[in-house]
């Protein structure tokens, strides 16, 4: 849109609604009434199986925490959601890393005489792990993928590399692309690490001014999707916005079916704060964590249970303590008749024995009452 001399009013972030919509937001205004515009993203529903891809490199600590902690999320979906992990390469011929005599002009940021390029995690070229070194990671994780994952789009074994890999390997240079530390990781998660090997060569390698078609393939896919930053993740071809979490992730995900298609785990958790937890108690209290495993909450069951044994309790002692007030109020009538009516087999007034002290008022009694 061209500039009318007002693009300097237009702060970011900013959007464009239709005139028709914006007039009605204005007429409430001006009568000085608030107004609440939610804005959302809706996704394709095209059937019963979502596909979702995260584009990240090894080195990235904004992804950690998703990569860590959704594989039992995964797992849970079953083939019900389809996975892709990406690894984001930068273009070194494009960028202008290998000279016109096919020689590396960036340094250790890049592999294959600079084909094949990723930032330094430091931004320090002389220490630490490098750019050549989170490009072997990603192109390893590729294979892994190969071999482990791109059969059942769930790829446990994949997984289970990443997660004993960061724990590993991940934290220290000296560690993320020692031989000895991947063996270990490969050991740990049951991957075969010559097959993998194997395939990082067959593919083109690491060496030399040879192509990798993995290493192309994302280079091309990253450029056909639009991929500008990391960590991003698509959920049907829809990109998501906000922090990349596994319960953001897993939410996208359940939105994704076609009506009457949804999973029955995301019925159940598909709309909870902690869906990791949810999954793995199978229940999603209101502040987002699962009965079982709340710590401050209370499920329904043993709050019903609780109060029915404060009502019992109460109960028993309301009824304790009535028995026990007729008992005492009994005790203090049988004491004031014992002290006030003692009459009971006495003489009466005339020397004749009065059995009773209401003997008097029965019929045939000559008893003067006044002398």
């Amino acid at each position: 849109m061209a500039d009318d001399g007002s693009g300097s009013d237009v702060s970011i972030p900013s959007f464009l609604i239709f005139k028709t919509d914006a007039d009605k937001i204005k007429a409430e205004l001006m009568q000085n009434r608030p107004v609440q515009v939610e804005m959302t993203w809706s996704l394709p529903t095209p059937d019963d199986r979502v596909e979702y891809d995260v584009w990240s490199v090894p080195s990235d600590q904004a992804s950690k925490d998703f990569f860590m902690t959704f594989k039992k999320l995964a797992k849970t979906l079953g083939k019900r959601a389809y996975f892709t992990p990406h690894m984001y390469i930068y273009d070194g011929l494009r960028a202008g890393c290998q000279g016109a005599n096919g020689e590396n002009q960036c340094l250790n940021l890049c592999t294959n005489n600079g084909r094949y390029c990723a930032l330094d995690p430091e931004d320090d070229l002389e220490a630490g792990i490098s750019g050549a070194d989170v490009v072997r990671e990603s192109l390893r994780r590729l294979c892994i993928w190969h071999h482990y994952g791109i059969d059942d789009g769930i790829g446990e074994k994949w997984w289970d590399y990443v997660v004993e890999f960061n724990k590993r390997c991940g934290e220290d240079a000296d560690y993320f692309n020692a031989p000895a530390c991947i063996k270990d990781v490969y050991r740990h998660s049951g991957v075969d690490g010559e097959k993998i090997e194997r395939c990082m060569k067959d593919s083109g390698g690491l060496e030399g001014n040879a192509a990798n078609n993995k290493l192309d393939t994302e280079i091309i896919s990253q450029a056909e999707r639009g991929v500008v930053m990391i960590p991003t993740a698509f959920v049907n071809t829809i990109a998501l916005r906000g922090r990349l979490t596994s319960s953001n992730v897993f939410q996208a995900i359940c939105s994704g079916y076609s009506e009457g298609t949804k999973p029955a785990i995301c019925s159940t958790c598909g709309n909870c704060p902690d869906a990791l937890s949810c999954v793995s108690n199978g229940a999603c209290t209101a502040t987002g964590h699962s009965a079982a495993n709340s710590g401050g909450g209370v499920s329904t069951h043993t709050f019903a249970t609780s109060m029915l044994l404060v009502i019992a309790l109460f109960s028993g002692l309301g009824v304790w303590h009535y028995k026990r007030t007729r008992e005492d109020m009994r005790e203090q009538v049988r004491g004031i008749l014992a002290e006030y009516m003692p009459l009971e087999d006495n003489e009466g007034a005339d020397g004749s024995a009065m059995s009773s002290p209401l003997d008097f008022a029965r019929g045939g009694t000559t008893t003067n009452l006044i002398s």
